[in-house]
């Protein structure tokens, strides 16, 4: 044996330790009767035994007027009736879960229902349930559940409640219950299994999985510890059920690795420990020291009992989980929850935000001694650590993260796990006049800058967050600048000449020129603020932080889709797009004009190209020049025509406009000379 883990569910339940601790109270004022043993195991009775709690079976041992008491598996209501008879004065230890299920029994025989009670027959916790309602039966299992209902049940009138033994197994209720579900109507079926043994088993059941044997501590005649036990033998082949370090057959352990350690609800801590110290020394670690002094029973007790008082912080793990309460075993005789409300105030469902099985910490709120029940706040000890966070935040200048839970009319309140952080609405990172309810419900980072922890005063900046946030984009996008970089941005605004994109911290201005392809008047043409676009670098300058940006795609580039489809001489579809004195421009491609002057429109003289051609005309024209340089295109009409009989005339002397475009010389032929023509 290498190691061993000890379960964290093991040992005394709520129960169990709550009449522990009463009887403790009982015995400091002289001897006492326990009516049947305290609990299931043998060592902590016959410790009783020895300070005075004499067990006996029946009301008719206790002598008139003596002091009993009644153990957490509860008695029934004839036996009350017996002690009261006999002028008894009763301690009453049942556990608040078992006295829930007399009550409800009780009410289903009120309401003329049949009882089902899913349970160990014998036990004292069953035949105390039995014995709060009229007909019933008991039924270990569905084998057993079966019988009963092919002979009986299935002639019965009546309606039927199911309830079942605090200490059963979950899968043996889930089996009962479906059963009676397809088969009755009107059925009542009350999971009154307690959370801390479902627990118990699950952790168990896991444990025994990955150990290599396992040792199960508790009372023989203890039904949870039975369970224990057969659950650990269906997935771990060495498994040894014991009362005490006594019976622990170390000669079994040695060939395992692991070893696993579990506990019913009735063993204690000293027991428990016992039987890790025996393993201890076997696997010869110094896990518990030698000069420990031995304690004595009182102090034992102590350490299984463990008394908790208001304020007290307490670490447990979930239980059980309901609509309105977080069940949580926190080791004590109490039971422990925390309101439901606790997890669901962000409208997160509470299965979302805890599991059962999970660690928790709290802090207690109210103690009930009556019903065994501690009442615990997570968030109020959340809120503590939160108060503590904010305030070291303050020094490190740390972002924390909140959501913003109300609007006023200074600004924001934004939650911090808990905390209240008031933004200013100059702070809050929106324009002046904007509508702070757009920031509701929205999760957002804050720096804190003022807590006065007296005054419950904390305020923060949502903009300073924003702010640092911008510079170190900025200062990274600086960093990996290159021109032909690309960068997906926001149109922030825009002038008459081009608009400002936001590419992550910085902007950069693109160019009207560079925005499309087609010639466009205004940027609004192409983009609106507010815009997501994707742009690239042409140029930037570090030093005086500027940016030129492109937007048009250069693979869409018309020119270069023109010289890829066309060569001098080749003949194009052109559409007439404008008129001039010297010519007339056509669109060869969308983007790309070329210029047929007013010589090359006909193969005649004509005074004005109107003469012979329209805007919109489509016609088809021969390219006879292509000016690489300057994206420049002659075209000509006439090169296609059939010569005129007449001798060829003259272009017209023309005014020079300033329109770009090349005017060439052109013979009959269409063939360009380089010279402009003159008169």
């Amino acid at each position: 044996m290498k190691n061993f883990i000890v379960a964290k569910s093991a040992g005394f339940c709520f129960g169990v330790s709550r009449s522990v601790e009463m009887a403790q109270k009982l015995l400091e004022s002289g001897s006492a009767y326990s009516l049947g043993q305290l609990i299931h195991n043998d060592d902590v009775v016959r410790r009783f035994e020895g300070r005075g709690l004499k067990v006996i079976n029946s009301p008719d041992e206790l002598p008139a007027g003596a002091r009993v008491m009644i153990r957490s598996h509860g008695v029934s209501k004839a036996v009350y009736a017996q002690l009261e008879k006999r002028g008894a004065d009763i301690t009453d230890a049942t556990c608040p879960k078992v006295k829930r299920i007399h009550e409800l029994v009780r009410k289903a025989q009120e309401d003329g229902r049949f009882v089902v009670i899913i349970g160990m027959h014998d036990h004292p916790e069953v035949e105390a349930v039995k014995g709060w309602c009229g007909d019933c039966v008991i039924c270990e299992n569905a084998a057993e559940l079966d019988e009963w209902y092919g002979k009986f049940g299935k002639l019965l009138t009546k309606p039927i409640t199911m309830v079942v033994q605090t200490t059963q197994t979950r899968s043996n209720f889930t089996e009962c219950a479906s059963f009676l579900k397809k088969r009755c109507t009107n059925l009542q079926i009350f999971d009154t299994i307690c959370g801390a043994t479902s627990m118990r088993q699950e952790e168990a059941a896991k444990l025994a999985a990955e150990c290599d044997a396992m040792v199960v501590i508790g009372g023989k005649h203890s039904a949870n510890s039975v369970h224990l036990s057969v659950i650990c033998s269906e997935v771990c082949p060495n498994v040894q059920f014991i009362e005490n370090a006594g019976e622990l057959d170390t000669d079994r352990l040695k060939s395992a690795d692991t070893v696993g350690i579990t506990a019913g609800a009735s063993t204690p801590a000293w027991i428990i420990k016992e039987v890790s110290n025996t393993m201890s020394e076997e696997i010869k670690t110094d896990a518990i020291p030698a000069e420990e002094k031995e304690m004595s029973f009182d102090e034992m007790l102590e350490e299984s009992i463990k008394t908790i008082y208001n304020g007290d912080k307490v670490t447990g793990y979930v239980v059980a989980i309901t609509g309105t309460e977080v069940s949580v075993d926190i080791g004590t005789k109490y039971s422990g929850f925390i309101p439901t409300t606790e997890f669901t105030d962000d409208g997160i469902k509470v299965e979302d935000a805890v599991k059962v099985g999970d660690t928790i910490e709290a802090v207690v709120v109210r103690v009930n001694d009556v019903e065994g029940t501690v009442m615990l706040s997570k968030k109020r000890l959340d809120a503590a650590k939160s108060w503590t966070m904010v305030e070291e935040a303050v020094e490190s200048g740390e972002f924390l993260e909140g959501t913003v839970t109300e609007i006023n009319k200074g600004g924001v309140v934004v939650n911090v796990k808990g905390v209240r952080v008031f933004v200013p609405a100059s702070q809050s990172g929106l324009p002046k006049e904007a509508d702070m309810n757009q920031l509701l419900k929205q999760k957002v980072r804050v720096k804190i800058t003022e807590v006065n922890r007296s005054r419950k005063r904390v305020v923060g900046s949502i903009r300073a967050v924003a702010q640092k946030e911008r510079r170190e984009k900025a200062e990274a996008i600086w960093n990996e600048m290159e021109v032909g970089n690309k960068y997906h941005g926001v149109v922030k605004s825009m002038t008459s000449y081009g608009a400002f994109v936001d590419i992550g911290g910085i902007d950069g201005m693109v160019h009207v020129s560079e925005m499309s392809w087609s010639r466009i008047k205004n940027p609004a043409e192409v983009f609106n603020i507010g815009d997501e676009v994707d742009v690239y670098v042409i140029s930037f300058d570090k030093e005086k932080k500027k940016i030129s940006l492109g937007y048009k795609d250069p693979n869409e580039n018309p020119w270069v889709k023109f010289t890829t489809k066309y060569n001098v001489g080749d003949t194009a579809e052109v559409k007439i797009v404008k008129l001039m004195t010297f010519g007339a421009f056509a669109e060869v491609l969308p983007g790309v004009d070329g210029l047929i002057h007013i010589s090359q429109i006909a193969n005649r003289r004509i005074g004005k190209p109107e003469e012979v051609l329209s805007v919109g005309d489509v016609v088809e024209a021969k390219i006879t020049a292509i000016d690489t340089e300057n994206h420049k295109i002659s075209l000509s009409i006439r090169a296609l025509a059939e010569p005129a009989a007449a001798e060829v005339e003259e272009a017209p002397e023309v005014e020079d406009n300033g329109e770009d475009a090349l005017v060439y010389e052109v013979s009959t032929n269409g063939e360009a000379k380089g010279e402009i023509v003159e008169e």
